[in-house]
């Protein structure tokens, strides 16, 4: 019975390695989607709101773009698709899809706001 007892803390820390590894890897596949919020002409727009929805939950994750137009979300699941796009004022860009067949972690997307914003 000793000998068991002598076991059981190996067999504990070899489970708790194990668990702190998966969970490691499962945070290392997490994805990240930034880049730049521009006009027509391709000038930075600042404080343009884009707009993140999951397609699965259908939630929506926003953000303000910052002086230089840029954005970033992360720690997005990769195994569900998103839609993003921007608005500014009156107008918005197109939709993009953002997929979960796209491996990437890391994947840019310049949004450019072109488009009339139709009223619902």
């Amino acid at each position: 019975m000793r000998e068991l007892w002598k076991v059981v803390p190996l067999v504990l820390a070899s489970v708790l390695a194990v668990t702190a590894l998966a969970q490691d890897k499962k945070e290392s596949q997490l994805r990240t989607v930034h880049g730049t919020v521009v006009a027509k002409q391709d000038d930075p727009i600042p404080s343009a709101v884009v707009y993140l929805k999951n397609l699965r939950t259908q939630t929506v994750k926003t953000y303000i773009a910052d002086d230089a137009g840029h954005y970033r979300f992360s720690g997005l699941d990769p195994n569900v698709d998103y839609e993003i796009h921007a608005e500014n004022k009156d107008e918005t860009s197109a939709k993009r899809t953002i997929s979960s067949f796209d491996n990437r972690r890391e994947i840019v997307v310049v949004l450019k706001v072109d488009k009339k914003r139709s009223e619902k």
